[in-house]
């Protein structure tokens, strides 16, 4: 016959098909059509509507599904590679381990920005400031240990001893009055006597590494090969503390200082002795162009350092500076002529000024400076305000409530004030007293070895400890998060000059009442003002912030990928994919285990002989391409029953 078109239709497996081979199932065997029959055939165009429609959560049906589907549309770069290439095993292959050494990599930055991002470094903001400034507090010191009337007759009789060891160990004659030394001699040595615990802590000459007492008639030696020292031993004497200097005026000051704390701490209220006369001290006071009083400043005591005053350290009116310069600053003129003072323990003149925060101790030992008399010292001042970052940040402590160790200053939280706390802390735990130079903790009484016999002993060694930092005071302290230091600069000039001492000393005589008996050396200057009116602020910033990481997440993940945020959530969509298909087979295998008897029959399924492609299209939902051949329709006339033989017929033609 004629041409016979060829025509593909695309048909579900489990409908048309089925449905096909069951109409022909039923002309073949002429089987009766039933109610139960019509209710199978809606059944099963009801099930192939339902599997043409998408569902609202469907999963792959293997994990091979899964990854093919993930990398041919996934906008990662270089995932399609690995299933594009699949006929190619040696481009899978290359692609695939490319592929895992690019994450790999990509993870090694992501654990370098991690690291990075947990050592919480910061960036330091430098910001200048221009406002009124307000003046710090300044404390001043004249360098003259001051012999209390309570303790002259203590000190006078220390004065003796030390005399009478000068001449035994360096030949030396003090200009002393004998007549009371001849008392001391003929007084009883008692256990309770100065001269008995004097005697018990002789200053000795150390040869080198032997520490050796010196005879009495010795004969000269040679001075550079000995050192001198003094030896405190433990109150049983079965443990020595060999204390030697290089320098023999050393040895004597720290030799004289030791019993001259031991004098003080016999007094109870020596620390409050207020003997100090401002007006013959301080000359001069100016701030701002207007005269000081005595709202303006405070008095202590230093046993070194003697009468101490400061100024502007009254939180209820602090002075400003409205202008930088030596004319809007303070200004004093103080006396540097030492008339009372202790030679042995003060060895230099002039005064010693130090310049801190208020509400902050003046620790003279640390920052402060001495003032030369006969000379104009002008020191210029910049403020610089430092704030760290607390917590992890920083160890930096707010208040000092968090730092493990008591604060026995009534002050604001200071690093030194802290240490200074420790050791005092640790001196009454070892030694059963506590250190003159630092304040009294609640029921602790300060050392004197007439009470305490070896304390001189136990805080040699304790001292030495506590500068190797065995204590560990350096690190229980920390620095306070907020902090105000002044940075200073000192420029010096004679005063009075050549021309003009003659009436100014004669303005102070006159003023002051000063008998002037040594011009050059009596008097000093002092002005400290504020440079500029600028001051500097070190601030602290987080230099690694969340939002920083995730942008170095996402520059890295861009190099290696050149991908964006919607590709790591079709990663994330993989990942949670693969646990749900791992569930569900898990689940599925697990049920197949406990079912041990084989499902019942479909009630559609009582002909299977009707239907027998029923079942297997419904349970494999795939689709095939049915090719059928049409032909054309015969004319009417030869519309008759063929057989066997016609089919022949028509195959021979």
């Amino acid at each position: 016959m004629g041409t016979e078109p060829r025509v593909s239709a695309v048909a579900p497996a489990g409908g048309d098909a089925a449905r096909g081979a069951q109409d022909g199932s039923t002309k073949a065997g002429k089987m009766p059509e039933g109610e139960k029959m019509r209710q199978c055939k809606q059944g099963a165009e009801q099930q192939q509507k339902e599997d043409e429609q998408e569902g609202l959560i469907e999963f792959y049906g293997s994990y091979q599904e899964l990854f093919q589907f993930f990398c041919s549309n996934t906008t990662i770069h270089g995932a399609i590679r690995l299933v594009c290439s699949k006929k190619n095993k040696m481009k899978t292959a290359f692609w695939s381990v490319l592929f895992f050494l690019t994450f790999s990599l990509m993870y090694w930055q992501f654990g370098i920005l991690y690291r990075e991002y947990f050592s919480y470094p910061v960036n330091l903001n430098l910001n200048l400031s221009s406002d009124r400034l307000t003046f710090p507090a300044v404390t001043l010191c004249t360098l003259n240990p001051y012999r209390y009337s309570a303790i002259r007759k203590k000190l006078d009789e220390l004065d003796q001893i030390t005399h009478q060891t000068l001449l035994d160990l360096y030949d030396y004659n003090m200009s002393l009055a004998r007549s009371d030394w001849s008392t001391l001699s003929t007084r009883k040595r008692s256990s309770r006597s100065l001269l008995h615990h004097v005697q018990r802590h002789p200053l000795r000459r150390q040869k080198r590494d032997n520490l050796v007492s010196l005879p009495e008639n010795s004969p000269s030696v040679d001075k550079n090969d000995w050192k001198i020292g003094f030896v405190l031993c433990s109150e049983d004497n079965k443990d020595c503390f060999h204390q030697a200097y290089s320098s023999g005026v050393d040895a004597v000051r720290e030799w004289y200082s030791f019993h001259y704390i031991n004098i003080l701490a016999q007094m109870p209220d020596a620390k409050a002795l207020d003997e100090s006369d401002f007006e013959n001290f301080i000359y001069a006071c100016r701030f701002n162009e207007a005269t000081c009083d005595k709202a303006n400043y405070t008095h202590f005591h230093h046993p070194l350092y003697g009468n101490c005053y400061t100024f502007n350290d009254n939180s209820s009116s602090l002075w400003t500076s409205s202008l930088p310069g030596i004319n809007n600053g303070l200004s004093l003129v103080v006396r540097t002529e030492q008339n009372d003072f202790i030679p042995l323990l003060s060895t230099v003149t002039g005064a010693r000024v130090m310049v801190h925060d208020q509400n902050e101790p003046a620790f003279m030992d640390d920052g402060g400076f001495n003032v030369r008399p006969g000379i104009e010292t002008s020191i210029s001042m910049r403020k610089e305000v430092t704030v760290r970052l607390g917590g992890s940040y920083s160890d930096c402590t707010e208040d000092g409530s968090d730092v493990p160790v008591q604060n026995l200053y009534s002050s604001r939280y200071t690093e030194q004030m802290c240490i200074r706390s420790c050791f005092q802390h640790n001196m009454v735990e070892r030694c059963g007293c506590a250190y003159y130079f630092y304040p009294l903790p609640a029921g602790a009484e300060y050392c004197d070895y007439m009470k305490h016999i070896a304390w001189g002993y136990c805080y040699y060694k304790l001292l030495a400890e506590f500068k190797a930092d065995v204590l560990g005071c350096f690190h229980k302290c920390r620095k306070p998060c907020k902090m105000t230091e002044y940075q200073l600069s000192a420029g010096y000039s004679r005063w009075p000059s050549a021309v003009s001492e003659d009436w100014v000393f004669y303005m102070l005589s006159q003023q002051n009442k000063y008998n002037i008996t040594s011009k050059r050396n009596g008097v000093a200057k002092v002005n400290i003002f504020f440079e500029e009116w600028n001051y500097k602020t070190n601030g602290e910033s987080p230099a690694f912030t969340v939002v920083t990481l995730l942008s170095q997440f996402g520059n890295q993940w861009s190099l290696w990928f050149g991908s964006s945020v919607l590709s790591v959530m079709e990663l994330a969509e993989l990942i949670l994919d693969f646990i749900a298909i791992t569930f569900i087979l898990a689940f599925r295998w697990l049920r197949s285990h406990k079912t041990h008897s084989p499902p019942g029959p479909h009630p559609c399924s009582q002909d299977n002989t009707a239907f027998p492609d029923e079942t297997l299209g419904l349970s494999a939902p795939h689709r095939f391409t049915v090719e059928a051949v049409v032909t054309m329709l015969p004319s009417y006339n030869s519309l008759e029953p063929h057989g066997p033989s016609r089919d022949g017929e028509m195959g021979h033609e």
